[in-house]
């Protein structure tokens, strides 16, 4: 195995590649490669200053560290998209190409058998492979999504060099098997909301509960108790069963300045047995 080399690393990956038919896919790689080539020439990295790895539905190219990165991003943020807009114009349907994109820095060794090795090299795959790159590439109308490592946006994204403005790279915080990767993503984060985006989705998705009151709930509860419930009203009498017996008056009752003698048995009905005085008058019960 060579000794590590600081390399920039370049990986682009053709969306919905296995979806295609064997046809489809041989004409998805010539494009890749053609893409691919062009944006380099115009980024003045020729072909003495790469070396390139084929993964069928990607492409790896390890840039020698003299390269301008500058000059690349560049080409990828303007070159790329034009080039994109060129092919799919004159595609079909099925053959439409999208790409995501990932340019990270770090150190990586080539071994015998023409591997590539390197913890900054497997950073890049897993930032290439983050659902937060393939959403942003499905929510957007243009044909291509960029990812840059937190190193580079740290060494060169973040000083606005000209053609690369900074402001529209974005944090993104990946999950991965090691811990979680930051990474900036170029243009809008999926959903709207610049940050941690990776495998969780975000708060307050639609159905999820708020804490509204729901049936039989009276709202205004403290947060350190339930609320308390409130009994159903109303309905028809049938559903509401027999009232309790009311209460039974012996002797005599002063009710508004009149008087009620004997047994008194207030149910519904209204039965009062016994005579009685109200006021001045005089009457007798049923």
């Amino acid at each position: 195995m060579t000794d590590p080399v600081s390399r920039t690393i370049l990986l682009l990956d053709i969306e919905r590649y296995s979806d295609r038919d064997d046809v489809e896919q041989a004409y998805l790689r010539r494009m890749l490669y053609d893409i691919t080539d062009r944006a380099l020439e115009a980024a003045g990295i020729d072909e003495t200053l790469r070396l390139r790895a084929d993964r069928g539905d990607s492409v790896m190219e390890l840039i020698d560290a003299g390269a301008p990165v500058t000059a690349l991003l560049r080409s990828l943020l303007t070159e790329v998209p034009a080039q994109l807009r060129t092919v799919n114009r004159m595609a079909s349907s099925s053959a439409q190409i999208r790409l995501r994109g990932v340019v990270a820095t770090g150190w990586v060794a080539v071994d015998g058998l023409d591997g590539w090795v390197g913890s900054d090299l497997n950073h890049a795959c897993r930032l290439l492979d983050a659902q937060v790159l393939r959403d942003a590439l499905r929510e957007r109308p243009d044909d291509f999504a960029l990812c840059v490592s937190d190193v580079l946006y740290a060494g060169v994204v973040r000083h606005d060099h000209t053609g690369i403005p900074k402001t529209d790279f974005h944090p993104v915080t990946v999950d991965s098997k090691n811990g979680p990767l930051k990474a900036w993503l170029h243009g809008p984060v999926p959903g709207g909301t610049a940050g941690s985006a990776g495998s969780a989705g975000s708060a307050g998705s639609a159905g999820e509960d708020h804490g509204g009151t729901g049936a039989g709930e009276a709202s205004g509860g403290s947060g350190d108790r339930p609320t308390p419930r409130v009994p159903a009203q109303g309905g028809p009498a049938s559903d509401r069963g027999a009232p309790a017996p009311g209460p039974v008056l012996d002797g005599p009752v002063t009710i508004g300045g009149g008087t009620v003698s004997g047994d008194q048995n207030n149910v519904t009905g209204n039965r009062i047995g016994g005579d009685f005085t109200i006021g001045s008058k005089r009457g007798e019960g049923s």
